[in-house]
């Protein structure tokens, strides 16, 4: 099996292919001693060359820094996963804004790692983006090593490293990586500072805090698969509603042992005129 995922990991290029390599010969390749399952197996980037990047970077990246802060990052969103009785689900908005501009209302926010694992954006959608499908490329090189699908716990740990090497220079990342394994669903919050926390519940970004506000008064383990797929929905829509950085639409999975599924779609324009006909319960 390591032969081959070598294989597909190395360029025609690589050492792996010799001179007496018949294979060498018949790709017409010449021996430059370059290795591409070496050379990317874990991404490096160029830092700046100064005494202390860290602290250079994070001056122009730190908006508490005052008028120095050189690239300003802004961001806005609304994502959430709970787990329940039959499973998981994930609920996002569909926003991405530049500050007071909104540059998109279709950005999907569901990272789709593999078919048992999902991932969340907010904050920077390039760092979030790329890192993510960086660690799609290195679950795909573990299941092919070892025969079996990486666990969610270990996903989530690979993430967490990776961008812990570059904590403080800048990074702006919030997810969360769920899915199902041999112990059942699993959901961990991982940001760009290599924090990593399991839980049941979590809402990362600008509308979560309005999101949790109906969770916490609509959540219960013991839902029902379409009452939790609504609550998905429901918390979604009233985050957009108040928080001007979240809006465009509803994008929803369910997440069991069958891997995930993507539920709906809904316009939150259409779904302020539903909720608006729904009976208000007395407050009294």
């Amino acid at each position: 099996m390591n032969t081959f995922v070598q294989k597909f990991t190395s360029s025609p290029l690589s050492v792996g292919y010799g001179i007496e390599d018949p294979l060498f010969h018949s790709r017409g390749a010449v021996d430059l001693g370059f290795d591409a399952s070496k050379e990317f197996e874990n991404l490096n980037f160029d830092i700046p060359a100064c005494a202390n990047p860290v602290e250079f970077l994070k001056a122009q990246t730190d908006t508490t820094t005052g008028e120095d802060c050189r690239i300003k990052i802004q961001h806005g969103t609304t994502t959430l996963a709970f787990k329940f009785a039959k499973g998981v689900v994930v609920a996002v908005d569909s926003r991405a804004t530049a500050g007071s501009y909104i540059a998109s209302q279709t950005v999907k926010k569901v990272i789709e790692i593999n078919p048992y694992l999902l991932g969340t954006m907010a904050g920077g959608a390039a760092d979030c983006s790329f890192w993510e499908r960086e660690l799609g490329r290195v679950c795909r090189l573990y299941e092919l090593r070892n025969k079996e699908r990486i666990s969610v716990a270990a996903a989530s740990k690979v993430l967490s490293n990776m961008v812990y090497n570059y904590k403080g220079m800048g990074l702006s990342m919030g997810t969360m990586v769920t899915g199902w394994d041999t112990k059942g669903p699993g959901l961990f919050y991982v940001d760009s500072d290599g924090t990593r926390m399991k839980g049941d519940l979590f809402s990362v970004g600008s509308g979560s805090t309005f999101a949790y506000g109906v969770l916490d008064s609509e959540y219960d383990y013991d839902l029902n698969v379409p009452d939790a797929i609504e609550l998905g929905f429901r918390s979604i829509y009233h985050a957009t509603h108040r928080d001007a950085y979240s809006g465009g639409s509803v994008n929803v999975y369910h997440v069991t042992e069958n891997g995930w599924e993507f539920i709906q779609n809904k316009d939150v324009g259409e779904l302020h005129w539903e909720y608006q006909d729904v009976a208000k319960p007395a407050l009294i």
